[in-house]
């Protein structure tokens, strides 16, 4: 009598219908086609490079690790380079951004807004427009392939991403718990701190995930402003390049080695970027 119950309640099974089937084949076909560069890249990196430029391209071949063997002998070098600069720009941005951000979210004035457009129009301006005046600026304090040059240079990139971004999440915590807290007696750290920044811990998960990419894949002033002491992996790639041509398979593989570090941070920080990017999205 009970099995017969629990299987009447038991709710049936949908039938796919033919919308949902082809919804889900576009969406795998989209996804195979966003990756298809880094796969190509990847098979190309295990290449010789007689076999990189045949035409047509080969599909099959016998793979090989001398091209990563090559790029290896200096890789390790630019990617501390990269490290120190990556996070130690992400975390600089966040101390002088998330401050800010607080200010113009909990206790905005008159002019936030007015504040919150003039930080996002120093993100319009082209880089090639500010090059010269940073080169000759960074010469004068002797900061010319230097990492506290490119630190400096990176925080200041980033800074509008935090402010702005980390503005959005603030803005939607509820301010009758900024005032419970004033009248139990907590200070203007204290909600700073103890209240504000654990509600939006994943707003900052996803800022400094996006910091930190945009710091690790920025290439123009890294080139510009460095030459071999603090150059990063940017530099790295383009440092594969010789006076006898180009060597596609080489070149695959100091790619490879160098998107390898970003992909596995965000394949494991994925959850809290999906949850931090929709945060606050729905109230």
């Amino acid at each position: 009598m009970t099995a017969s119950i629990s299987q009447k309640a038991r709710p049936r099974a949908k039938p796919l219908n033919w919308q949902g089937g082809l919804l889900t084949l576009l969406t795998y076909l989209l996804a195979f086609l966003f990756f298809f560069p880094l796969l190509w890249m990847l098979m190309t990196a295990f290449k010789t490079e007689g076999q990189a430029i045949e035409i047509p391209p080969l599909f099959t071949f016998a793979p090989t690790l001398e091209n990563f063997g090559k790029s290896l002998s200096s890789y390790f070098p630019h990617l501390v380079n990269s490290l120190l600069v990556a996070i130690g720009s992400t975390l600089l941005a966040f101390v002088l951004g998330l401050p800010a951000a607080f200010a113009l979210a909990v206790y905005p004035t008159a002019r936030a807004r007015g504040t919150l457009t003039w930080i996002l129009s120093t993100k319009m301006m082209p880089a090639v427009g500010v090059i010269v005046p940073l080169y000759l600026i960074f010469n004068q304090l002797k900061l010319l392939d230097t990492l506290p040059g490119l630190l400096i240079m990176y925080t200041t990139m980033n800074l509008p991403l935090v402010v702005w971004m980390m503005h959005s999440y603030l803005v939607d915590i509820p301010y009758a718990i900024f005032e419970a807290a004033k009248v139990d007696g907590a200070t203007l750290g204290q909600e700073f701190f103890i209240i504000a920044l654990p509600l939006a811990v994943p707003g900052m998960a996803a800022t400094s995930l996006l910091a930190l990419i945009f710091a690790w894949n920025e290439v123009f002033f890294a080139l510009n402003l460095t030459s071999s002491n603090a150059a990063p992996l940017s530099v790295f790639i383009g440092s594969q390049k010789s006076g006898e041509g180009l060597y596609y398979a080489q070149l695959c593989a100091a790619a490879t080695l160098t998107v390898l570090p970003v992909l596995i941070f965000g394949w494991v920080a994925q959850r809290q970027l999906v949850r931090g990017l929709s945060f606050g999205a729905v109230k």
